[in-house]
């Protein structure tokens, strides 16, 4: 029944569930290498985003756990095998910098490396939601709602890691508890307290 009330929206329903997948698939590999990353910011100059690349990562895997729940409602599912589903992710895989290879401390250019990684990842999330917005803005509302929390805390993140490179102050600040998710907890279907 959800699924026909989404077509006949408009929507192209297969369409929706591989974006949803993609997003999904990018969310887990995210908090999957946001771990190796938290644990690989070491040294004096890391103190200060650990915190926030913890942050990140928790809210990540609540983006996670809040977009399952839409993708099986509308007759999806996620990929039996984590490699494909990991295959599929709507962004690339946010990789440890060889400059951070063998527990060096980031220092100097490797500093930058770490920010570059964490930017870009935040930046190519910004991108799929925005698309998922865009697809479903006036046709499925409840894809949109949860689509559009998600973006908010996205662009919170980039907005984080971004500053740590000059390109302005982020207003971050500490969430109360990490990985707080302000904007999506209202879609968690997990214990969030």
């Amino acid at each position: 029944m959800l699924r026909e009330v989404v077509e006949k929206a408009g929507i192209n329903v297969e369409t929706l569930i591989k974006k949803l997948v993609a997003a999904a698939g990018a969310e887990f590999t995210t908090f999957y290498y946001y771990t190796i990353l938290r644990v690989a910011s070491i040294g004096m100059e890391c103190e200060g985003m650990k915190e926030i690349i913890e942050d990140a990562r928790i809210e990540d895997r609540n983006h996670f756990e809040a977009l399952v729940p839409r993708i099986y409602e509308l007759g999806g599912q996620l990929p039996r095998d984590i490699r494909a589903f990991a295959d599929q992710a709507g962004c690339p895989d946010a990789y440890l910098p060889d400059s951070l290879k063998g527990g060096k401390s980031p220092t100097g250019g490797s500093m930058k490396d770490l920010l570059t990684v964490l930017v870009e990842a935040e930046r190519c999330a910004i991108r799929c939601y925005t698309d998922l917005c865009q697809f479903t803005q006036g046709k499925d509302p409840r894809t949109y709602a949860i689509s559009a929390a998600i973006l908010n805390e996205e662009i919170e993140h980039e907005a984080w890691f971004s500053e740590f490179i000059g390109e302005g102050p982020s207003g971050h600040f500490r969430r109360g508890k990490p990985g707080a998710s302000p904007y999506v907890a209202p879609f968690m279907t997990a214990d969030h307290k």
